[in-house]
């Protein structure tokens, strides 16, 4: 009876056995199907964080780019100030009448606090090495006797700069 009850129990089990087999490849399957749905939400992820962090960088290069041409424009505007200064200088060397001079010294000065405002300084070789960096040499002298040879002798027309930038290069007579 031993035997009968082990032959009838057998195909009993092998038939839950098959029926895990396919449950097992059913699970295999959604396994997979998972596996690939989280790769391919880890491979989103990442896009999305290369774009998210494209799109900051793009935006601070063209915040950037904005305030640099923002203080471009305002250099332009102050480098066009330059000539009129520099007649405000020849007039008031000019001019003989005290009045006068006493009036275009104070537009002189209100001139001068402007650019001070901007941070504009001016540059005053006089007495120094010439330095290609700041400067333009428009001629040349014998120097005296004593005299080193490239040292600023003249300056013929003021040069501005604005911390490190060159706003306009002095241009300067230099001896030789």
């Amino acid at each position: 009876m031993e035997n009968e009850e082990l032959k009838q129990t057998e195909p009993v089990q092998e038939e839950p056995c098959k029926q895990d087999e396919t449950k097992k490849k059913k699970c295999n399957k959604k396994q997979a199907e998972i596996d690939a749905a989280l790769a391919e939400a880890e491979e989103s992820k990442r896009k999305w964080y290369a774009v998210t962090a494209e799109y900051e960088n793009y935006r601070r290069r063209t915040q950037n780019q904005a305030a640099q041409r923002y203080q471009e424009g305002r250099n332009d505007v102050v480098a066009a100030l330059f000539p009129i200064g520099d007649n405000l200088e020849r007039a008031l060397t000019a001019c003989a009448d005290e009045n006068t001079k006493q009036g275009l010294d104070m537009i002189l000065k209100s001139y001068k606090k402007v650019l001070e405002g901007e941070g504009v300084e001016e540059i005053d070789p006089v007495g120094q090495p010439f330095n290609a960096d700041v400067m333009e040499a428009i001629m040349a002298m014998p120097a005296a006797d004593g005299e080193e040879s490239g040292i600023v002798k003249q300056v013929y027309v003021k040069g501005y700069k604005k911390g490190d930038k060159v706003l306009r290069y002095a241009q300067v007579i230099v001896t030789q």
